[in-house]
């Protein structure tokens, strides 16, 4: 795989803009000018970012946004034109990249933080919404337009639509292919919250330092626990817990975390 990712001081142009904060790495999308549409070398990079993120310890959480007015539009749908006009396979192209990123986020070792400033639009609204934690600007605009081209939500939209929001507005919001505002995710629960334009990364800072200053363990555990409570029974779901929780208080950090709470109460 070419590894297009480079540090954003390095070259404007790479794919991936990366930024290094205390104990977090910010992730850019960057083709403003197709307002960060994916094309191959957009996924290959993205895929190398969070390689390298994964491999860093000092690295708890991972931010990830978009360059210039906008989050992402999805598919870049040029980027599939073919030289005969015939019809690409659709398939192959989620097989290949959207689906494994998809896996990736929702499984990757620490929480990823979706900073969506201006639009998110099909894939792009998906990939935020298999993020952690989802914040928006006031300005951001969530768009399911797959229908509108005669297609299936994907990247996990049918999946991650109903348990966020319910069946009822998951039905409506990708069936009729409108807006949905910043201000109405944030009422509806498809995203965590809403901020000023300008204050956007600001705030997906301060989130990330407040995760990245507390035990990795747990919050690593935490996200495998939430993660497999999409499919488990409750019976499943408790034993889960247990089997985790006996692995993190078995950290010899934890020891000495609760004796210097105990001093401090």
């Amino acid at each position: 795989m070419p590894n297009d990712f480079r540090d954003q001081a390095e070259a404007e142009a790479a794919p991936i803009l990366l930024e290094r904060g205390e104990g977090y790495r910010i992730l850019s999308l960057n083709r403003p000018a197709r307002l960060n549409a994916f094309n191959v070398a957009m996924h290959e990079a993205l895929a190398a970012a969070l390689d390298e993120a994964d491999a860093d310890a000092a690295c708890r959480v991972v931010i990830l946004t978009g360059a210039g007015r906008g989050f992402c539009t999805g598919q870049d749908l040029a980027d599939r034109v073919r030289p005969d006009g015939s019809a690409p396979d659709l398939g192959a192209s989620l097989d290949a990249y959207y689906n494994p990123l998809i896996r990736r986020l929702r499984s990757f070792r620490c929480p990823v933080i979706a900073a969506v400033n201006g639009v998110a639009a099909g894939a792009g609204a998906n990939i935020a919404l298999a993020c952690d934690i989802v914040i928006a600007a006031r300005s951001a605009r969530f768009l399911e337009l797959f229908t509108n081209l005669g297609l299936v939500p994907d990247c996990g939209g049918t999946w991650l639509l109903p348990r966020l929001i319910g069946m009822a507005r998951a039905r409506a919001l990708t069936l009729l292919g409108e807006p949905l505002s910043a201000e109405q995710a944030a009422e509806w629960g498809l995203i965590w919250k809403i901020c000023d334009d300008e204050a956007l990364l600001l705030e997906a800072r301060d989130i990330a330092a407040r995760i990245a200053s507390k035990p990795p363990l747990g919050i690593t555990m935490t996200k495998r626990a939430l993660e497999a409570s999409a499919t488990n029974d409750l019976t499943t779901q408790l034993d889960l817990e247990r089997d985790l929780q006996r692995e993190a208080g078995s950290d010899p950090g934890y020891v000495e975390r609760v004796k210097t709470f105990l001093v401090k109460r």
